[in-house]
């Protein structure tokens, strides 16, 4: 909202090059009107992807009504209508450039392995000619909150429903405590460790998801709890106990301990996130947005360590009252009338707050921060048939419920003051437990968190909760309201139907409902053994801790490990077959692949990875179907290739690490498109395909992309948990040391290589489509029918790419009507 951040990572010897390109850009930016338009429709692609996320729109609406004058009524991306509009805009964006783009306006943070006398020179080389500008901006005084307010917004297809609570609060601050008071206001009375999320989401289980947002913001901003409710019966109840917390807060300062927990927390939080040059420079950048002074960062967390009881009751009287609440709702089906009339705080009244040595693979580190993975050789492969999603929802059960001796929320309130952390990652063949905490707190931690896996719990309100998270995140999340990620996963299954492989790590519904509490005792039981267990550790461990790991872990059973599953080789089709996924949104979202044999101890991995690269690296706008499609085309906003499973590729940049797999998928990721463009988006992206491994790569391509390669590998494993990650599937895979191993590789590369490699593994012709869209009908008769495929642009084209479009347009996919299917969204992941 208060800034933009172009953020770039590079090696250091490319400096120079850099600081060059970058300064010219920012003070000679030209670009035509033609290009100007294709990219607003870029926008309108991002704009039509996101609203497949109820989320998103919620959001929208809260700002939209919360305020009244102030610019922060619309979201970063901005209403429909003005995105709609923004191919007209042309003129209006040199003036934007021309006013905003000057020095006084800008900081340039370089973050690495460089010193001062190395940068300052080139800063000054080739950004100090830049000249400052006179513009001046009047943002909209927003009036005093004349509230309450409430909004609704209606949901088309199904959906859990959702109560946001607000205040307009204070604008962010390094020398009036305000800001900092919210924030701490907010973990207190509604994080993990508070009272009513205990009430909520553990106890009474009403509530699947609660979290806080109170972003940092120039001007003052929301200040919002936003809750998921299971049924919509408990919708005004929820929000009622959202209000009698705030209504608390006014009325109780917290416990001192409490306060002085929080604030330590917040010190270490931030801390562990400190482990690579590129966040460095990222929350630097942050900081010094708000006044240009590198001290904010300091500043501000120096007074957040002033804070009081007091400071904080102080704050929720100012800022928690009716005048200044939004409350905003999202549903399917109507939310109860008795929504849109919230009671007066005043009335809720305050509340009673409710043998053999281990396997260990270590990376060295001196960062005080201590990384424990520990990596069991048991995933959702290991499901029994009908039991699907066992193996996830018994990973939960040890990282996210309590042990023998403590409940789950006297564990987070005693993790809490030093930011300890235990997280679950299941993926087909591994169960990843990765501990987390600062070297000075190991003993406290390792009391609380190594007895969450010897001696669980497995209380049966843990279990009903977590089953539940579990169901929700295969319906609500992945299904329901995530259309690109639900194209890979299906993807997924379809390539390896009828093998261990062939669900979703979370399972199926018919499967979720099978499983006990004893099913989930047995797994662990079973699947959680010395033997099937390697610990990885990253960090400046104290002397103690791998006697103390071994010991502890030695009440784990002894074994055997499960057995590897068998015949989870993929089917790649004849021809191709496509399924489409009919469900009610906007955009058209498109995945297709076939299965490949090329695992990282494949010996033509490095081969196909530059072809991979030059098709389309994940989330690079370098790659030929980035090119084609989105930056040409305006079509989309992004198209990539992967040659490894990628899951959560729609929220990061890098892949998890821990995702080691026997068998793998070629697959092209088209993000979503308008409907009427789906056709040609798939025919773009297979003519590319095909000519690829008709031609392969040119000299020039292969060298660029092989370069590349060498230095991204580096990005892949930047942080403590990345290395420590990638050190572990290397010893899964059998290879040496990730980095090393595709450097040394890619180096001993040729272009012939990479381009036989193409042709032996990857196909044009036969492969899977899934596609999620509301016309499925009218898609498979295009596809079907091989109707032509037309194209139209806001803007003038040259007239080789209308030549172009006019070729690809016709281009024959070969796709046969028995091998069309469409199944509605609510058969999907069902069984």
């Amino acid at each position: 909202d208060d800034l933009t951040n172009y953020h770039t990572t590079f090696a250091k010897e490319d400096l120079e090059t850099i600081l060059k390109v970058e300064a010219d850009r920012f003070q000679n930016l030209s670009y035509a009107e033609a290009a100007f338009k294709t990219e607003a429709r870029a926008v309108l692609g991002e704009y039509n992807k996101n609203s497949a996320e109820p989320l998103r729109k919620l959001f929208e609406v809260q700002r939209e009504h919360g305020f009244a004058a102030h610019t922060y009524k619309h979201t970063t991306m901005g209403f429909l209508r003005d995105i709609e509009d923004m191919p007209n805009q042309f003129a209006y964006s040199r003036a934007f450039f021309d006013r905003w783009y000057r020095p006084e306006h800008t900081a340039l943070i370089v973050a690495g392995d460089v010193s001062a006398a190395e940068v300052m020179p080139l800063v000054e080389k080739y950004w100090g000619p830049w000249k400052a500008g006179s513009f001046k901006a009047e943002i909209p005084r927003e009036p005093a909150p004349r509230g309450p307010v409430y909004a609704h917004v209606p949901w088309t297809s199904p959906t859990l429903p959702w109560v946001t609570v607000a205040f307009h609060g204070p604008a962010f601050s390094d020398t009036d405590k305000e800001f900092a008071a919210m924030d701490l206001l907010l973990d207190l009375n509604f994080g993990p460790t508070s009272d009513l999320y205990k009430k909520l989401v553990e106890t009474e289980q009403k509530v699947d998801q609660l979290f806080t947002d109170s972003n940092p913001r120039v001007d003052p901003g929301l200040a919002t709890v936003a809750a998921r409710v299971k049924d919509m019966a408990e919708a005004v109840a929820v929000r009622d106990e959202l209000l009698r917390t705030f209504a608390r807060a006014r009325e109780q300062a917290p416990a001192e301990k409490r306060v002085a927990d929080a604030k330590l927390n917040a010190r270490y939080s931030f801390a562990r996130t400190l482990d690579n040059t590129e966040r460095i420079a990222a929350t630097l950048a942050f900081f010094v947005s708000f006044e240009r002074d590198f001290d904010t960062l300091n500043d501000y967390y120096r007074l957040y360590e002033t804070l009081t009881p007091a400071d904080l009751q102080a704050a929720a009287r100012t800022y928690f009252t009716d005048e200044r609440l939004v409350v905003t709702t999202l549903s399917h089906p109507p939310m109860p009338a008795a929504m849109a009339q919230a009671p007066r705080l005043a009335s809720l009244g305050a509340a009673a707050g409710a043998g053999a040595e281990l396997k260990t693979v270590a990376v060295a580190s001196t960062l005080p921060q201590l990384s424990l993975k520990l990596l069991f050789r048991a995933g959702s492969a290991h499901d029994p048939e009908g039991k699907e999603g066992l193996a996830a929802l018994s990973a939960s059960m040890i990282a996210d419920a309590g042990s023998r001796a403590m409940r789950l929320d006297e564990i987070r309130q005693a993790l809490f003051p030093i930011a300890g952390g235990v997280d679950a990652q299941v993926d087909k063949e591994t169960t990843t437990f990765t501990l987390a905490v600062h070297r000075d707190n190991w003993a406290r931690f390792a009391d609380v968190a190594l007895p969450m896996l010897t001696e669980p719990g497995f209380r049966e309100e843990d279990f009903r909760r977590l089953k539940d998270q579990h169901k929700s995140a295969l319906l609500q999340d992945l299904r329901s309201n995530n259309e690109e990620e639900l194209g890979k996963e299906r993807l997924q299954e379809i390539v390896f139907a009828g093998t261990p492989y062939g669900h979703t790590g979370l399972g199926t519904v018919a499967g979720l409902d099978a499983v006990t509490l004893d099913d989930v005792k047995g797994f662990v039981r079973k699947a959680y053994t010395r033997a099937a267990l390697t610990v990885g550790l990253s960090g400046d461990a104290p002397p103690d801790v791998r006697a103390r790991l071994q010991r502890e872990l030695a009440a784990l059973a002894e074994g055997p490990a499960l057995p590897a599953p068998e015949g989870v080789t993929g089917r790649r089709p004849k021809g191709v077959e496509v399924e489409i996924v009919a469900k009610d949104t906007r955009a058209t979202a498109i995945s297709f692949g076939h299965p490949i044999a090329v695992t990282r101890a494949h010996p033509d991995f490095p081969a196909l990875s530059v072809a991979r690269a030059w098709l389309g690296e994940h989330r690079a706008s370098s790659g030929r179907l980035f090119q084609r499609i989105r930056e040409v085309r305006g079509m989309n906003y992004g198209d990539y290739a992967y040659i490894e499973a990628f899951p959560r590729g729609m929220f990061q940049f890098f892949p998890d690490p821990n995702i080691p797999r026997r068998a793998q998928l070629f697959e092209v990721w088209i993000r979503p498109v308008p409907p009427a463009s789906a056709h040609m988006a798939l025919r773009i992206a297979v003519h590319e395909l095909r000519a690829l491994i008709a031609t392969g790569l040119s000299q020039e391509d292969f060298e660029a992309t092989r370069n590349y390669l060498m230095k991204n590998v580096y990005l892949l494993t930047a942080t403590q948990d990345q290395q420590l990650g990638y050190r572990l599937d290397s010893d899964w895979y059998g290879i040496p040391e990730y980095t090393q191993y595709l450097r040394d590789r890619l180096s001993k590369l040729t272009r012939a290589e990479v381009n036989a490699a193409v042709k032996k593994h990857l196909s044009g012709t036969d492969f899977f489509v899934v596609a999620i869209t509301k016309d499925a009908e009218g898609l498979k008769k295009a596809l079907v029918s091989e109707e032509f495929s037309p194209m139209t642009y806001d803007a003038e084209k040259p007239a080789e790419l209308l030549a172009e479009d006019k070729a690809i347009g016709g281009l024959k996919l070969g796709v046969r009507a028995e091998a069309v299917r469409i199944v509605p969204v609510e058969e999907v992941f069902a069984r």
